[in-house]
């Protein structure tokens, strides 16, 4: 098994222990999210407090994909968050990675980064419409993914679960998390818009968004509310399609296994 371990310049001097935690993983019980596909847990490592995400061995032909043509969800990870920080954008800070691979196989990677210590997630803006600065946060976030579009950033995965959110007195600080799907460049005003849909089934929230990226940009808010509500609408569609056609094949293929 090949090995290939890169730890940011300025923590070179943990660069020891962070390895011997990352090969006791399995000994850590502390698991953040739920682990459906992905595990993060959290340790400790010198006194602060990080997070491992250990990422699923992708299926074969993904593993010839990952260890010759395209990088894995882990350099992505760490490569884009320091993008990020250069750009003035949050996110937890990359401590490392970690690569195992075959001589024609991509297997293990882990990303490691600083445990952000946050209030809420944008998720909770989706369920909890009680939270007393519902709408604040709501106009904030919307701010910074205009921040966000300015830079050119084109967070793929922008999806309720991947923004923490702090409350910092009258203001809140945004960190994006789950990074290894971004592109980077010039977005026209299609993309942009596009780039909210995944965020709320609510029609009262895209209202809040395209009121306050309006406001950002100085485009018509009539024209951002039914493009960002189509969107919406349009992958809702997408995903509880693959939601019906997924729980079809389990079915049909819990009942082979059983009548077998």
């Amino acid at each position: 098994m090949q090995h290939k371990f890169i730890i940011h310049p300025d923590y070179k001097s943990v660069e020891t222990e962070v390895q011997k935690t990352i090969a006791h993983f399995d000994d850590y019980h502390e698991i953040l999210g739920d682990a459906e596909r992905n595990v993060i847990k959290i340790v400790e490592i010198e006194g602060e407090k990080y997070t491992i995400k250990s990422f699923k061995v992708p299926n074969f032909i993904n593993q010839v994909v990952y260890r010759f043509f395209r990088k894995s969800k882990a350099e992505r990870s760490y490569s884009y968050a320091n993008k990020l920080l250069e750009l003035g954008i949050k996110t937890p800070f990359p401590l490392a990675y970690d690569l195992y691979t075959t001589f024609c196989l991509f297997k293990k990677s882990y990303y490691i980064s600083k445990l952000v210590d946050c209030d809420l997630t944008y998720r909770e803006l989706t369920t909890d419409f009680d939270i007393p600065d519902h709408e604040s946060i709501l106009r904030a976030f919307t701010r910074f993914t205009y921040m966000l579009h300015k830079n050119g950033v084109n967070f793929l995965d922008h999806s309720p679960g991947n923004t923490l959110v702090k409350r910092k007195k009258e203001e809140y600080e945004f960190y994006l998390v789950d990074l290894n799907r971004m592109k980077f460049g010039e977005m026209d005003f299609d993309t942009r818009i596009k780039n909210f849909a995944k965020l709320t089934i609510h029609e009262s929230m895209v209202q809040v968004m395209s009121n306050e990226y309006a406001k950002c940009t100085g485009e018509d808010e009539k024209e951002i509310f039914d493009l960002m509500w189509k969107y919406t609408e349009e992958f809702q569609d997408k995903y509880y399609r693959k939601r019906r056609i997924k729980r079809k094949i389990f079915f049909w293929k819990k009942k082979y296994q059983e009548i077998s």
